[in-house]
């Protein structure tokens, strides 16, 4: 009995909070909706950033190529912490798209 309480518990907190938050953004034009709140690239999309072993994934270059890039190509994007090299994501593909339209 208590877990059907439990439940309708729920579901009223979360209806309540739902529509809440469609009443307060009701008369707002530049309110997002729910479904564009989960495709967001900021919050949902690739990570911020990535680490070298990563790099080959998002800009598709051998696993080698990745490891020697820092050191053939010190101006790509990229910081170490710890020793660890890091890669901010959309720096990275500008980067590469800058690098591949020059050849």
């Amino acid at each position: 009995m208590m877990h059907e309480f439990f439940w309708l518990a729920v579901g009223m907190v979360g209806a309540a909070y739902f529509i809440g938050d469609g009443l307060k953004n009701f008369n707002n034009p530049n309110a997002k909706s729910l479904l564009s709140r989960f495709t967001e690239d900021d919050e949902w999309g690739p990570p911020k950033l990535i680490k070298e072993n990563q790099v080959h994934d998002y800009i598709g270059i051998s696993k080698e190529d990745a490891k020697a890039l820092v050191k053939d190509y010190p101006s790509v994007p990229h910081i170490k912490v710890n020793g660890q090299v890091y890669f901010p994501v959309k720096k990275l593909k500008a980067w590469a798209d800058g690098l591949s339209n020059e050849q």
